[in-house]
């Protein structure tokens, strides 16, 4: 028996030991959790069965790259998506509803902020959606730009040789989507509301 061994007693835990094993993982969470805060790099997730809708009156936003992407469900099915990644997101108000199958009946999860109370702030959001509906103004535009070079947005690019674009000083009204998965550093929701309720009313 060595002396490191013969300094713990049975039963014991050397923290010494403990430590020299911790101390890396701990930073390595820390980082992590840093880079994602600041909208730096989308959560990685499994999406649920159901997609939701997204709705506001306007979104501004100083920057956005877009790629074609795939989520993926618990059971591995994969949902087509465009990742719409918005550097620093100001919307006027939002909208966000789920139609849930439940044994008591269909069940709508909605969640609204902004309007009056003040405007909903995200940055480096991150979208997955089917779909996007608005009357939009880009103050510059890049379409067909591969996609490993995107550089509009931090940490937003796709695979290489991928269809992306990306667009700077962005604005558009009446915002309408369908997505599975939504991700944000600093969120901010003024105002917020939370309901959920049998046949309850969606956002559109």
């Amino acid at each position: 028996m060595d002396s490191d061994q013969r300094a713990v007693p049975e039963g014991r835990t050397s923290w010494k030991k403990s430590a020299a094993v911790a101390v890396p993982a701990v930073l390595a969470v820390g980082a992590l959790a840093t880079v994602m805060a600041q909208g730096v790099l989308a959560a990685s997730f499994a999406v649920s069965g159901t997609n939701f809708q997204v709705t506001s009156s306007k979104l501004t936003s100083d920057g956005l790259a877009s790629y074609v992407h795939t989520d993926r469900a618990a059971d591995g099915t994969g949902h087509p998506v465009a990742l719409l990644g918005i550097g620093r997101a100001k919307l006027t108000d939002i909208c966000q509803s789920a139609q849930v199958k439940t044994p008591v009946g269909p069940v709508v999860f909605k969640l609204t902020a902004g309007g009056d109370a003040g405007p909903v702030t995200a940055d480096n959001l991150v979208i997955d959606g089917e779909d996007l509906v608005g009357d939009a103004r880009f103050g510059t535009a890049q379409i067909g730009r591969d996609a490993s070079t995107l550089d509009e947005v931090p940490g937003i690019r796709g695979p290489q040789g991928k269809f992306g674009l990306q667009a700077g000083d962005i604005e558009v009204a009446g915002v309408r989507s369908h997505a599975w998965s939504a991700t944000g550093g600093d969120f901010r929701l003024k105002g917020l509301k939370l309901g959920v309720g049998l046949g309850g009313e969606k956002c559109f």
